[in-house]
């Protein structure tokens, strides 16, 4: 929606503008969008105008390069014109170049400063449109009208008059004409390239939307790395490696918000990310001092004694996995925005998989419903849970949907396995589990050990329960996803259910 927005702003701007050019009837005797051009504001020393430029760009970010300035939005022409012709044009993310890009801004000061504004009048983008459609469309313009009046003539009508087609200044044409060509290139070659790089004005207003408040941003809990936001970015300024945006190149174009199918990406003020998903801990991780990370550390701590003492005791490496959420839960978030902790789904589980959680979802979900296996696992044909839950923080799911909801996925330890370390023949893993996500296969010595397909597990801990060493557990998806059986893809679970197939 923002960008049909900005591009129907776009589209009205620019024509009005190009009207205002080549305008040579006088219709237009206010032209009120030049009066707001930065350029202009800024040689003529117009306080009020600069002040209100820099106003909303500290609040939305480079609007104006999208909106208002009209070679930002001529560019924007050509690069979908370009993508006309290459429909598979992609872009990527690139390091910002702040020596070319600072060292002409400085030039340009020191031109403007010396009174060489030439220079600054070649590169500043509402004067450079100026000349375009003054020197180039408006003769086309011209040449359209006088077809018009011919025709007009030979039906008897003087709507259309004749007016004399003329180039006032060959050297203007020729500069008009270079500038209009290499705009043009550049657009279809590199995006907004000339924005980021040779304009002035988008760097003088790109260091102060780097502060702006409303920005593109990325929810890095959602956010998967898949670049297809770096792909649309004609700016080259998303970084998804880094899930980081160089704000003083983003145009706030808004191509990237749709493309993103995790919806990773929103426009706005800066809100809590989403939960990522949780890592193991490393022995060499930072320790907070601070009293509240203290008091939740001596929590955690309190919480896992029993099973550091017996991990010692059996000689098993102690591991803490990504907590699973009951299936219908849909993520972590969700139970921990709905959840009250009645504990009634608890109570009510037939296989005492579901305990109340310590802080496996950290202290906002203590108490709330966690699948534990270490005296159980969950029942492939059991739906108790989602029927009771009075709060909707398990969703009521059917067995059908209860078959294909993936809360997590399973996690193989060679390190552990007594196939691997007593050599010595097991497989009860693969014996507990309904879709064969675990199944033997040929290993040493005759001996058969456990393989993994993740994509087929339901995180249903049958497995983890049986295996007599711990060496096969699961991990659990922050995010819910769908089982993938044969032919079919692995999506997230949406509220509905709506799985995709």
């Amino acid at each position: 929606m923002l960008k049909k927005i900005r591009v129907a702003a776009a589209i009205l701007v620019l024509a009005f503008l190009t009207f205002c050019f080549i305008d040579f009837a006088g219709i237009i005797t206010d032209p009120l969008l030049q009066k707001i051009q930065f350029g202009p504001a800024l040689m003529s020393l117009s306080i009020i105008t600069l002040v209100a430029l820099a106003a909303l760009t500290l609040l939305f970010g480079r609007i104006y390069c999208s909106v208002i300035c009209p070679l930002g939005i001529l560019q924007d022409v050509f690069n979908w014109m370009s993508k006309k012709f290459n429909k598979k044009k992609k872009y990527g993310f690139k390091p910002e170049s702040k020596i070319v890009r600072y060292g002409i801004l400085a030039a340009l000061i020191i031109a403007w400063i010396c009174g060489f504004s030439v220079m600054v009048s070649l590169v500043e983008p509402y004067s450079a449109f100026g000349r375009i459609a003054t020197q180039v469309l408006k003769p086309l313009y011209m040449l359209g009208n006088n077809l018009l009046a011919l025709i007009s003539e030979k039906t008897g009508s003087y709507l259309f008059y004749h007016n004399a087609v003329m180039i006032r200044s060959m050297a203007s044409f020729v500069t008009a004409l270079i500038t209009l060509l290499l705009i043009a290139v550049i657009s279809f070659m590199r995006g907004r390239t000339w924005c980021n790089v040779i304009c002035p004005v988008g760097t003088i207003l790109g260091l102060l939307s780097r502060f702006s408040l409303f920005k593109v941003r990325i929810d890095t809990g959602k956010c998967n790395h898949c670049t297809a936001c770096s792909r649309k970015c004609k700016s080259y300024c998303i970084d998804s490696k880094n899930q980081q945006i160089d704000y003083s190149r983003c145009v706030d174009c808004f191509d990237c918000l749709d493309t993103c199918k995790q919806k990773a990406l929103y426009y706005g003020l800066k809100k809590e990310p989403s939960p990522a998903p949780v890592k193991r801990p490393q022995n060499d991780a930072p320790v907070d001092a601070s009293r509240r990370d203290f008091l939740k550390s001596s929590l955690a701590v309190a919480a896992v004694a029993p099973q550091v003492a017996m991990a010692k005791k059996s000689g098993i490496a102690l591991f803490q996995p990504t907590p699973a959420s009951p299936p219908g839960s849909l993520s972590h978030k969700n139970l921990m925005q709905h959840c009250t902790a009645c504990h009634l789904c608890i109570s009510k589980c037939p296989s005492k998989v579901l305990k109340p959680a310590t802080m496996e979802y950290g202290l906002a979900g203590f108490m709330q419903p966690v699948m534990k296996f270490d005296q159980g696992f969950c029942n492939y044909n059991c739906t108790v849970c989602s029927d009771v839950c009075p709060a909707g923080a398990i969703k009521h799911v059917t067995l059908e949907e209860k078959h294909q909801i993936q809360p997590g996925h399973v996690v193989f330890r060679t390190d552990v396995c007594v196939v691997h370390n007593k050599r010595t023949s097991c497989g009860a893993c693969a014996a507990h589990g309904p879709t064969q996500a675990v199944h033997m296969v040929p290993w040493e010595d005759g001996l058969t050990h456990p393989e993994i397909s993740t994509e087929l597990c339901l995180g249903c801990g049958g497995c983890e329960f049986i295996c007599p060493v711990h060496a096969i557990y699961v991990e659990g998806n922050p995010e819910h996803l769908v089982a993938t059986l044969p032919k079919q893809e692995e999506t997230t679970v949406s509220d509905d259910f709506g799985f995709g197939f």
